[in-house]
């Protein structure tokens, strides 16, 4: 049985941010970063900063932007020598903009950037023999041939006796692209723990109502489907239980990467060892430390500081 590593692949990305809140970017405008980003860069980064053994599979450019993501993974604990460096090719980036009733704008470059790359390399072929649980971050399935490698890798890691975890990330734009449903079922077929924002619930299944979805998830064999109701807490369910947390209530700064947060938190302490429930807490917490800070991994957490989030909730956050 593998050591206990975590691994996730798929893109590392830096993101830039508008300063203004609007509508897109069809004007000049203010912009702050280049902050590391990429949903499965965060998630990791949070399982390194919990001092966990973890591993990335990805793919950067050699440039400014590859740099900085590399150094700040690399410094936080992350394993990286699957992390492959394409001359020829950008890093990619991800501008966003925040309008006015909180959702977000993208513009994504990440299909002709070196994450689209990403591949199981010899490198990475050894960090999958020596993983015992793989996530999947549903951002990550967008071209066949990356999918392809998933689906081997998820293979790969089961066969050995390890779980899957899939969180499927769903954003409008990544739905233009023809192959990502045939991929999430693919997901759903696989993993053993099943991460959805709310609304994901109905998205990828049949049902009509929350109920039903959790009863027709279960019986495609996933044992705890976590769902994160951002600022209504957080529920896990299993075939025999049903857990729920409530919010912490912070003050909001940026949500990007909250759910990456919550979702590294939750697979990291139910790998070593806690119960459902207590991995939710922590996980909860994870993700109100995450949109406190501006930035995709600027507000990533140690134990200690999910311990002291915990302990003083009640008086600083009720």
């Amino acid at each position: 049985m593998p050591d206990g590593r975590i691994t996730t692949i798929g893109e590392i990305v830096v993101e830039i941010m508008a300063d203004t809140q609007g509508y897109g970017f069809r004007q000049p405008m203010a912009l702050h970063g280049p902050y590391p980003s990429g949903a499965p860069a965060i998630f990791i980064d949070q399982v390194a900063r919990l001092g966990h053994n973890c591993a990335l599979i990805s793919a950067v450019g050699n440039d400014d932007f590859g740099r900085l993501n590399t150094a700040r993974l690399q410094n936080d604990g992350v394993d990286i020598s699957a992390v492959h460096v394409i001359p020829d090719l950008a890093t990619g980036s991800a501008f966003v903009r925040y309008r006015p009733d909180g959702e977000r704008d993208f513009v994504y470059n990440i299909q002709g950037a070196a994450c689209s790359r990403t591949a199981l390399t010899r490198a990475a072929e050894a960090i999958i023999d020596d993983t015992a649980h793989f996530h999947v971050m549903g951002s990550s399935l967008f071209s066949f041939r990356l999918i392809d490698d998933v689906v081997k890798a998820v293979h790969r890691v089961k066969e050995a006796g390890g779980r899957i975890s899939f969180d499927p990330n769903l954003r409008k734009e990544m739905l233009d692209i023809p192959e990502m449903r045939a991929a999430m079922d693919i997901m759903l077929q696989a993993c053993d723990v099943f991460l959805p924002s709310g609304p994901e619930l109905l998205m990828l299944t049949e049902a009509k109502t929350e109920d039903a979805a959790i009863e027709e998830l279960l019986a495609l064999g996933i044992s705890e489907i976590v769902i994160k109701r951002g600022a209504h807490g957080a529920s896990v369910v299993t075939a025999n239980s049903r857990h729920t947390c409530a919010p912490l209530s912070v003050c909001e700064i940026d949500p990007t990467g909250a759910g990456d947060c919550f979702g590294a938190t939750y697979v990291t302490l139910r790998l070593e060892g806690e119960a459902p429930e207590t991995a939710l807490r922590y996980a909860n917490a994870s993700g109100a430390r995450a949109v406190s800070a501006r930035g995709p991994m600027e507000g990533v957490s140690t134990r200690a500081e999910l311990d002291a989030c915990l302990s003083t909730a009640a008086e600083v956050w009720s």
